[in-house]
């Protein structure tokens, strides 16, 4: 990946509040793995795709750097790289994934608040995650008939996501 490129951005979020009771936190905002992503749908080479498991990926051969799915995307989670002129975004790790292994996102968060894996799954390390933090304090970034899958655990007092 090269210098510029965010495939996994963090927003501040706030600060909300009075002083002396200001309040912030950080969101990390990557691909939301959509359950009907609009990349996939105006994607004119078929570059952009779903994979079975749900996954999306870009086709780097197929890519030709026409920024639609980087528009279509409600997230801002695709960037053109300027070096290649092909469109990249966050594979969650699918290489370290077919191995067995985590991405390397939830293996090197030093806070250890990132976890991954399948939500239909009851005793998967991300149901039991979510099941612990109870569902009020569960929320997805907004949807727009796209059906964001990314699930977020926020403390009670942040509520749901809001723009900075």
């Amino acid at each position: 990946m090269s210098l510029g490129l965010y495939w996994n951005r963090v927003l501040t979020m706030g600060p909300n509040g009075r002083f002396p009771k200001v309040e912030m936190y950080f969101l990390p905002v990557m691909c939301q793995e959509c359950s009907n992503p609009p990349c996939v749908q105006v994607c004119p080479t078929g570059a952009s795709q779903q994979m079975p498991d749900g996954i999306v990926l870009i086709d780097k051969a197929k890519c030709i750097g026409c920024e639609l799915c980087v528009k279509a995307c409600p997230y801002g989670s695709r960037t053109l790289n300027p070096e290649t002129k092909v469109v990249e975004k966050c594979t969650t790790c699918v290489q370290l994934r077919e191995s067995g292994s985590d991405p390397a996102c939830v293996i090197n968060c030093p806070g250890r608040c990132r976890f991954f894996g399948d939500t239909s799954d009851p005793n998967s390390t991300v149901s039991v995650a979510i099941k612990k933090a109870g569902a009020e304090n569960v929320h997805s970034l907004p949807d727009s008939g796209n059906h964001p899958s990314v699930k977020y655990i926020l403390h009670p007092k942040n509520g749901v996501w809001r723009k900075p």
